[in-house]
Order: structure tokens, then C-alpha cells, then sequence
């Protein structure tokens, strides 16, 4: 079997292409449709829903490449020729059909892969690299747009095989032509008659392929954000020494063996701090957190409900310490008071005051089972028990 095509039929090449595509493509949707459908109340579920994810997310990339070396080879190689050009209409809608197929296939896997890239946390992909991509942000508007575009393409895609499966199988049982036994192992004796091509299928496909886009961008503009947990109203701010000009409170989980990095967009800090201590400390602080203004990637409505931190039934969180001389930088010792428990916190953190200005970084760790925090998911096999807090803010002093 020659390796490269010829007007009348397939080489080795675009055979070996196009059927590796088909049982990547035949693999991936069914994992997608069934993943989707799966529960995840528990952390077994969890793992088995993120795991099939993982698979469709690993299969479709791995479709994704074959189908651009398949279309790639086919530029540069001969097309058959249809073996009833007389058909005109058949003829018209197996060439559309096969253009619709070459970008479904592209846009399909690329437009997931994207909506991975622009989300956090749930289900990585089992490639070494791909978990991000260049020129694509971590961003939910980014994310949405894709999402759109993967569900839009996705049902192009599936028209397209329908139609082309189907196809196949009236020329193999109706026609009882050698269509179908081209893109067979072996070497059909097939006398093509000549034809000319046409643009006009490939225009019908680009037509299509628009009215598919501007569903996508409109069904992406049109979807409404998710909704919070709870309709608590913002932190009134609080009369503090030091008011807070801008900072950011980061959280860091792991989630089948990935960290996944959010923060919280409502909180505030009721800061007195001296440089000089006073009975041993340099005064105190009080936190006060927004729970349900938590982001959490594409965990964040999970992170939000009954199992984790139960916006609804705690919507704030406080962290009241007393600050702390150090060896090195200062300590912030006090308690944490989250999902109704109250756990004892050491944090140490870094401090430089520049006249009125001053400047605040702290780590430290805490542990999910302190207080209730996912008590349905028992081991770490898919979310870690440690949880990452990062804390920077810029302050000025007020008196």
C-alpha cells in the first residue's frame, strides 16, 4: 500500500491519520459526557469524576495534534476524487461535511484546552505541559468564551460525524461502492473519474462556522455569572491606626495533587501597631473576611457550599491577634474563628514602615480538619489538608 495519496484513493498516511483520529474523537466524547454527568459529594466521587476529566481534557489534546498532522498531510497531498460526481448535491454535502470535520476538529479540543488554561484547579491534563498556555490569562470572562465556543463546536462536531458515519455506511450498503473501502487497510482497485474541485462546500462550512461563533459569543455574553453563595452585604470598614490601602488575601488548596490559588475580594483590618512594643507586643489586629467572597477557579461554588466553608450558614470569618515581636519580623498570635470553630493561629509576618506608610506580607498554614472543612473528603488522595495563606497589604497611618 503505497504511503501517499492518489486521485483515486488514500495512502498509508492519511489512513493511519484518520482512523487514529476517529478513536481519539470516539474516545474523548463519551469520557466528556460521562464526567459530566457524574456526582462529586464525596471525595471518591470527586476523584473518579476528576480523573475521567482528566482523560477527556488528555485525549482531546492528544486528538488535537493528530488532527493537525492529518490536515497538514492532507494539503499536500492529493484528494481523491469523489467516485459519483454526477450526484451533485451528495457530492456538495460530503465535502462540506469533510470541511466542517477538519475545523470542527481543531476548534473543538483548542477551545477546551483554552478554557482549561484560562481556569483554575479541577481535573489537570496528563501531559507534562499544558496545564497553561501562552498569551491566555487566568480569567473568568476568558473562560467563559471558550466554554461557549466548546459547546457551540461541539455540536457542529457531532452533526459532522453523524452525517459522515452515515454516509459511509449508505456507500457500503446501498451504493455498494469502493467509497468506504478507500479508507480501509489494502489497495481497493478504484478508477476515479476526474473532477474539478469546487470552493463552494468550503464556503458552505465557513457560513456555518460563523453562525457557530456568533452563537458561541453570544450565549457566552448572555450566561449569567455565577451567583454567590450568599447575598451577604460588603464588610463595613473598620476604625483602625493603620487604614488599609490595598492588599490581598490568598488561599492555596491541593486538589488531586494540583494547587489551586484563590483569594478573597471583601475583607478588612482593624490594625494598632507600634514600633516600639509595649508588655511585650507591638499592639493588635482584627480581620474580618466576606466568605462568600471567595474565587476559587472553577472550584469556587464547591469551596462555597455545606461541605467546605458553608458561606450560607458562616458568612465571615475573624482573626483577632495580638502582634508579636520576633527573632526575625513579627508574629501574629490570636485566634481564627471560621465555619463556627475557633482554632488558635500563629502567623508570622514581615513589616517595613516608611514614614506613615507601611508594608505587610505573611504566610502560614492551617489545616482544613481544624475546623470542619471538608469532612466528607477523609484523605488527601483529592483535597490536601493543608490550606496556604498569604497575606501582602499597604497601610498608612491615620494618627
Amino acid at each position: 500500500m503505497p504511503i501517499q495519496n492518489t486521485t483515486a484513493t488514500y495512502g498509508s498516511v492519511a489512513k493511519t491519520l484518520h482512523w487514529l483520529t476517529a478513536l481519539l474523537i470516539l474516545t474523548a466524547i463519551p469520557l466528556g459526557l460521562i464526567a459530566n454527568q457524574l456526582p462529586y459529594d464525596t471525595g471518591e466521587e470527586l476523584a473518579r469524576k476528576a480523573w475521567l476529566f482528566s482523560l477527556h481534557k488528555t485525549t482531546g489534546i492528544a486528538a488535537f495534534a493528530v488532527a493537525l498532522a492529518r490536515i497538514l498531510w492532507a494539503l499536500i497531498q492529493p484528494k481523491p476524487a469523489p467516485l459519483h460526481p454526477d450526484r451533485r448535491a451528495e457530492t456538495f454535502l460530503a465535502e462540506t461535511v469533510h470541511w466542517l470535520l477538519y475545523a470542527a476538529l481543531v476548534v473543538v479540543p483548542l477551545s477546551g484546552w483554552i478554557h482549561h488554561a484560562a481556569t483554575t484547579g479541577f481535573a489537570p491534563i496528563l501531559w507534562p505541559l499544558g496545564q497553561s498556555l501562552p498569551l491566555v490569562p487566568k480569567s473568568e470572562a476568558v473562560a467563559g468564551l471558550f466554554a461557549s465556543v466548546h459547546w457551540v463546536f461541539t455540536k457542529l462536531l457531532a452533526l459532522a460525524l453523524v452525517l459522515h458515519i452515515a454516509g459511509a455506511i449508505k456507500h457500503a450498503l446501498i451504493d455498494r461502492d469502493q467509497t468506504l473501502a478507500r479508507m480501509l487497510p489494502g489497495q481497493p482497485d478504484v478508477k476515479a473519474p476526474p473532477t474539478k474541485a469546487r470552493s463552494t462546500p468550503l464556503a458552505a462550512a465557513v457560513i456555518l462556522y460563523i453562525f457557530g461563533a456568533a452563537g458561541a459569543a453570544t450565549l457566552a455574553a448572555q450566561a449569567p455569572h455565577e451567583a454567590p453563595t450568599t447575598a451577604a452585604p460588603a464588610l463595613a470598614a473598620a476604625p483602625s491606626q493603620w487604614q488599609v490601602a490595598e492588599g490581598t488575601l490568598q488561599i492555596t488548596v491541593q486538589q488531586l495533587g494540583s494547587a489551586v490559588t484563590g483569594s478573597f475580594a471583601d475583607w478588612t483590618a482593624a490594625i494598632d501597631f507600634d514600633e516600639t512594643a509595649t508588655g511585650g507586643k507591638h499592639g493588635t489586629a482584627e480581620v474580618q473576611i466576606a466568605i462568600a467572597s471567595l474565587t476559587l477557579g472553577s472550584v469556587t461554588s464547591q469551596a462555597l457550599g455545606p461541605d467546605f466553608f458553608a458561606a450560607n450558614q458562616h458568612p465571615t470569618a475573624t482573626f483577632a491577634a495580638d502582634l508579636l515581636p520576633a527573632d526575625t519580623g513579627y508574629l501574629a498570635e490570636g485566634s481564627l474563628t471560621l465555619r463556627g470553630a475557633e482554632v488558635r493561629v500563629s502567623m508570622p509576618f514581615v513589616l517595613e514602615i516608611d514614614g506613615d506608610t507601611a508594608r505587610m506580607t505573611a504566610t502560614t498554614q492551617l489545616d482544613r480538619r481544624d475546623f470542619g472543612i471538608g469532612e466528607t473528603y477523609p484523605d488527601e488522595s483529592s483535597v490536601g489538608f493543608g490550606v496556604g495563606v498569604d497575606i501582602t497589604l499597604t497601610a498608612s497611618r491615620t494618627n
